[in-house]
């Protein structure tokens, strides 16, 4: 099954490109190939690229990894937001290490295994995305200048000012949309650590079989496809910052390795009987009434004390009215530029609107809004039905026939009966996490 992405796939060897393209193309809208990394600026000039996957190697005999080094770096100073996999036949611990702090998103090993690749792809695609949507919802001066015209996000801001520089762990509370994500970068800016890296691990997105070697690596060896040693997202992020998202999505089994790792400050890769001491900066979110999950047994009481040290509750937009007007003129801004429009702006009726509305995706729905209605609206004063708002007239109930809006009603419920857990709500609607992922991203949830 296609999904959206374009992906660009650079190897000297035309076999491999081969075999990629054959692959890749049943799962991405587009794939394009080169065998000289030259052409990868003049491809990223034509095409919006959302995930690379580069070889390391490139002049015959070498397999020290650094030209893949260097485009990488190369292609990241072009778009600080591109999401780069490297790939290479002569793996080890410290050139995964070194791609991964430099800024690449994952390492694979040639010859690779299909699922993990697509898989891997998949993930750096929907990064893509995130990195997307954190861009629209940040504002271009630096985080402490952030939108914060409501006296709840000024709050927030001034606990971020003077939790930052510390080194205690951080738990990010809010609903979808409301831009967790972003307030961890906003804390990762602002600390003693920004010179390092900040590694994100979209914890919904990591398979329970793969949490170990994902998080803490594995050794050659280790298991069937551990062809070489592998770093984990703890190692790369060492002496930076960790970003869990989605903390509540973790099985227990899970949550208990974490804990270890937590108190012991280092990590035991998969296949090794030596432990590696780790130094990060720990920053989580979740969406999901943790405490209530801990009295149904389904979350460690002992974990979630050791994340939320400090507790950052970021309110839903509906509850921060006073920032629309300031975010939509945002929006605008940036879309206007994004879309070469000129002259696009907000009439007092649709302002008046935007700042009533329930906003059930928060910032991310108000985003898009914004967006969709710059771009179709064919005059320059935006109007209340520029916007598409679904005010409740629409027929959504239980009787309506619109398969659209029926399928948002169940996502919608599901979720809710599940408490936003995405596993349970995916398997409520007999559905995989994945493809839940694709009808929130559709319905904007």
């Amino acid at each position: 099954m296609s999904t959206n992405g374009t992906i660009l796939v650079v190897d000297d060897d035309p076999d491999v490109l081969t075999a990629a393209r054959l692959l890749l193309r049943q799962h991405f809208d587009r794939v394009l190939t080169t065998e000289d990394p030259g052409e990868i600026e003049p491809l990223m000039a034509k095409s919006q690229i959302d995930a690379f996957l580069i070889d390391m190697n490139f002049a015959l005999g070498r397999n020290t990894g650094a030209e893949g080094l260097k485009w990488l770096e190369r292609i990241l100073t072009l778009d600080p937001d591109a999401v780069v996999v490297l790939m290479t036949a002569f793996g080890d611990l410290n050139t995964a290490v070194q791609a991964m702090r430099d800024g690449a998103a994952d390492f694979i090993l040639k010859p690779w295994q299909n699922d993990k690749l697509v898989a891997t792809l998949n993930v750096a695609t929907k990064l893509r995305r995130s990195r997307a949507r954190v861009n629209a919802l940040s504002v271009l001066p630096p985080a402490d200048e952030m939108i914060a015209v409501s006296p709840q996000m000024q709050r927030v801001m001034q606990i971020v000012a003077r939790v930052a520089p510390t080194d205690v762990n951080i738990l990010i509370r809010g609903e979808n949309g409301t831009g967790k994500e972003l307030v961890a970068q906003a804390v990762h800016r602002q600390s003693s650590r920004s010179d390092k890296v900040l590694v994100t691990v979209d914890l919904g997105a990591v398979a329970e079989s793969l949490f170990e070697s994902e998080l803490f690596g594995h050794k050659k060896g280790a298991f069937t496809d551990a062809v070489s040693d592998r770093a984990g997202r703890f190692q790369a992020a060492d002496h930076g910052t960790l970003f869990l998202d989605e903390v509540g999505n973790l099985p227990p089994a899970s949550q208990s390795k974490l804990l270890r790792v937590l108190e012991s400050r280092e990590v035991l890769p998969l296949g090794s009987d030596q432990t590696v001491p780790i130094d990060v900066r720990l920053v989580a979110a979740t969406n999901q009434p943790l405490e209530q999950l801990v009295s149904d047994g389904l979350f460690r009481e002992d974990l979630l004390y050791r994340i939320n040290t400090i507790q950052i509750e970021l309110p839903p937009l509906r509850d921060r009215t006073e920032d629309i007007e300031a975010l939509v003129d945002h929006f605008v801004a940036i879309y206007s530029r994004k879309y070469r429009l000129t002259g696009k702006r907000v009439g007092p009726g649709a302002m008046a609107a935007l700042r009533s509305y329930h906003w059930p995706g928060n910032i991310r729905e108000l985003s898009h809004a914004v967006e969709r209605a710059l771009i179709l609206s064919d005059h320059d004063e935006l109007d209340t039905a520029d916007f598409q708002l679904n005010t409740g007239t629409e027929a959504v109930g239980p009787d309506s026939l619109n398969l659209e809006a029926g399928e948002r009603r169940l996502v919608t419920e599901a979720l809710e009966k599940a408490g936003g857990n995405i596993s349970h709500a995916a398997a409520l609607l007999g559905i995989t996490r994945a493809a839940l992922y694709r009808r929130i991203e559709k319905f904007q949830l």
